[in-house]
């Protein structure tokens, strides 16, 4: 295969002296099966050379071992001496892998000012191509924009190659250098001179020369590099011919364009303008992405024929099979009739989303809630996101905005794969939703290359209430062994007195926690006006209680129960301890919404409690305290029912709680350095402590390994925090690894994770002369 390659530059060498003529050129590729792909290779030429003409075939070395000679299919001629020459073949891979698909002919044309001796220098583009069957098939993106622009001295050049993926994948772009034999970068090579900048636009792919100071030919490349999932799938190169003159006339230039979301179905339609300052002709240009679809956009004049103005009007006509991940690039170019090095160019990136799921109905039970919503209107979505919140969100989305953003407070709590798969139990992982909340939920359509679309309309439920309403779990005393509850439920008066005549009785469930499993009959009523009870003999300073309350008809003793029952639970009170600080949380799992609560405290000298703050959260930070003394507290919580079921507040206590601020921060890690004194063989460790982190401080500690990979051991500890440095006289060697610590008056000790090691001292002794040759 060597030989091979050999040969064809051999003989593409012999033409050398028609061979000045290469100026700009690009490899893409199809892919038609698992190993086998189909590649187009195009090149822009200069059409006086002979060496148009005799170009019929180019070489090309497929990375994998084999070259081969691939024919023209096409020859087009171009304005500005271009011709441009398509080639095109099929190559099947032997396998998986990362191929460097690369040309090379001799020879670029001649006097191009960024490329030393430019006439003897070989023309070479390059494409990767990445086989991976995990990433599926991969074509690479198709450039709309022939190289062709010419550019003017002192005025800003941009160029976009007008990229379009129709797989949807991610583009981004960036400078490199030209390339010779190998598709290695030509030595000597140097971007264009630039009186500011000359960069690629990572995100919109526009090459920007700002601006040209020297008239001639350049040349110059970008990289459009491919991704998937995160993961560079490939990366074609282009390389592109600028042609630079001088001219007093001033560029046209196009308005500023937005950028786009549109729900697939709709139409989008905007004006492009361009203005002329010389108020010269102008002729305007469209590619992109929308013009490459199967519902292709349309491009009509409005202004056409107007000195200094040109207007036209871009209309796209969207479908669901226009949804994808990422922005269709339309490109807009205007230049000057007389002068086309005079062009200015313009893009809009244009998202089409897929219409939300529609029809969410929600079904709450006692502590679930059935969700039900229609598939999405694109039938190629391929699963849904479903997104919750307590209480509802007040978000209206922009048309940018797609999915559910993280700021709306929404949580997701599941992921359902495959189009008609629309129904799911939310019963929060098994563990049952809390009463006491409204509950708003939005859905999510995905699609295949991780598009998201618009979410769904924002619709809330409160859990199925029951009854009869309970209205008090409040702890009534706080003890180990006779602790008591006050319970308290609202009548039920609601139901069919002629199905249910009576009498009535009220059967009374308790349960340790708040989930409501193991319900067991602890007591029951004979009076429908008996809806007070006092349970006694409880550990309320170690457990939380949820209660349940049934009501019967018993009528000739047979019992029926009306309606469904209720679950609520006490307002249990924790408490973390911190330095000189205590955070209070209350748990709860409540039938009625939670408005407010008040905290009440009792400091270690105080006989009584007194309220100390108010809040609408179920966490509290009580800061400023005094380490290692008591405080006690208790909360008082407030909330209500909808004033349709009740028209009253609620209120509830929890248990008294004590606790002790302790700290628990270690000190800050002082800052350490050894030194050997080899001579008197010992170590002196020295340490230094910030101003800031010092006072937390009582005393250092010392560790010593002899070893790199031994356990440190404490060797010393001072007797204070004024101490800064140690002598360390190791026994056998004075190599080993150090560290020290700070530790505080609460034995917190800072981190051991850094460490200093010094190696043994060595003892060289050498002659003050010594001869190189070994000749004495």
């Amino acid at each position: 295969m060597k030989k091979l390659k050999t040969l064809i530059l051999f003989l593409l060498l012999s033409l050398f002296s028609f061979a000045t003529h290469n100026r700009a050129g690009e490899i893409t590729y199809r892919q038609i099966s698992e190993l086998t792909y189909e590649i187009t290779l195009i090149t822009y030429t200069y059409t006086p050379s002979a060496a148009n003409e005799s170009r019929d075939k180019l070489p090309i070395d497929w990375g994998d071992d084999n070259n081969e000679l691939i024919p023209r299919i096409q020859q087009i001629y171009l304005p500005d001496d271009y011709t441009k020459n398509i080639y095109k073949a099929k190559h099947t891979f032997p396998g998986p892998g990362v191929y460097r698909i690369v040309m090379e002919d001799p020879n670029r044309n001649a006097n191009i000012e960024n490329i030393p001796a430019s006439v003897n220098v070989v023309f070479s583009v390059a494409t990767i191509l990445k086989i991976d069957m995990s990433i599926g098939f991969n074509t690479t993106p198709v450039l709309t924009n022939p190289p062709l622009d010419k550019a003017l001295v002192g005025q800003v050049f941009i160029h976009n190659p007008g990229a379009y993926d129709a797989e949807g994948d991610s583009l981004s772009y960036k400078l490199t250098e030209c390339r010779q034999d190998n598709g290695d970068p030509i030595p000597g090579y140097t971007y264009p001179e630039s009186s500011n900048r000359f960069y690629v636009d990572a995100i919109t792919g526009d090459m920007v020369w700002d601006s040209p100071v020297k008239k001639g030919k350049y040349n110059a490349a970008m990289l459009i590099e491919e991704w998937r999932d995160g993961v560079k799938i490939g990366k074609v190169l282009r390389d592109m011919q600028i042609e630079v003159y001088e001219n007093d006339d001033k560029k046209p230039y196009l308005e500023p364009l937005k950028d786009y979301c549109i729900l697939a179905g709709d139409s989008i339609a905007f004006d492009v303008i361009a203005h002329d300052p010389d108020s010269d002709k102008l002729q305007m240009t469209a590619s992109g992405g929308p013009f490459l679809v199967n519902n292709p956009a349309s491009y009509i004049p409005v202004v056409n024929d107007s000195i200094s103005y040109s207007k036209y009007h871009f209309v796209w006509n969207t479908y669901c099979s226009n949804v994808r991940k990422q922005p269709y690039q339309a490109v807009f170019k205007v230049k000057e009739e007389k002068d086309t090095a005079l062009v200015d160019f313009k893009s809009s990136r244009i998202t089409v989303v897929s219409p939300a799921p529609e029809n969410l109905l929600l079904t709450p039970s006692f502590n679930t809630i059935d969700i039900t919503f229609d598939p999405c209107p694109c039938s190629q979505a391929v699963a849904y996101d479903i997104y919750r919140k307590q209480s509802p969100s007040g978000w209206n989305p922009s048309s940018c905005e797609l999915g559910v953003p993280s700021y709306v407070g929404f949580e997701k709590i599941a992921h359902l794969d495959g189009y008609t798969n629309t129904h799911y139990l939310d019963n929060n992982n098994g563990n049952g939703l809390e009463q006491g909340y409204e509950y708003c939920y939005r859905v999510v359509a995905l699609f295949k290359d991780k598009a998201e679309s618009y979410a769904s309309e924002e619709i809330c439920t409160l859990l199925e209430i029951g009854y009869p309403l309970i209205t008090k779990v409040s702890v009534n005393k706080t003890d180990k062994f006779n602790g008591e509850m006050n319970i308290a439920w609202s009548k039920y008066t609601d139901f069919d007195t002629i199905q249910f005549p009576g009498p009535y009785m009220y059967h009374i469930y308790r349960t340790e926690g708040f989930a409501g499993d193991n319900l067991e009959l602890i007591d029951s009523t004979m009076s429908k006006n008996d809806t007070t009870y006092l349970d006694k003999k409880l550990n309320t300073t170690e457990k939380a209680y949820s209660y349940s309350i049934k009501m019967y008809n018993n009528t000739n003793g047979k019992k029926t129960l009306i309606g469904k029952p209720q679950l609520a639970s006490s307002h249990f009170l924790n408490i973390e301890s911190g330095d000189n600080k205590l955070l209070l949380k209350i748990k709860k799992n409540i039938p009625w919404i939670f408005d407010t609560m008040i905290i009440y405290r009792k400091t270690f000298t105080e006989s009584t409690f007194d309220s100390i703050a108010f809040t609408t959260e179920l966490t509290y930070l009580d800061s400023n305290l005094e380490n290692e003394k008591e405080y006690c507290y208790y909360i008082k919580a407030k909330g209500h029912y909808t004033p349709d079921l009740l028209s009253y507040s609620l209120f509830n206590y929890s248990q008294k709680v004590c606790a002790t601020p302790i700290d628990t921060v270690p000190p800050c890690a002082p800052k350490f350095t050894i030194e050997s004194y080899c001579d008197d063989f010992y170590n002196l460790v020295s340490w230094k402590q910030t101003k800031t982190c010092l006072n937390d401080v009582k005393f250092y500690n010392i560790y010593y390994s002899p070893t790199i990979n031994g356990e440190l051991e404490k060797i010393y500890s001072t007797s204070d925090n004024i101490d800064t440095a140690f002598q360390h006289n190791p026994e056998l060697s004075i190599a080993g690894c150090y560290t020290v610590t700070a530790v505080d008056s609460f034995q917190n000790e800072s981190s051991k994770k850094e460490k200093i090691c010094i190696d043994n001292c060595a003892y060289y002794k050498l002659p003050n002369i010594f001869t190189p040759n070994a000749d004495s």
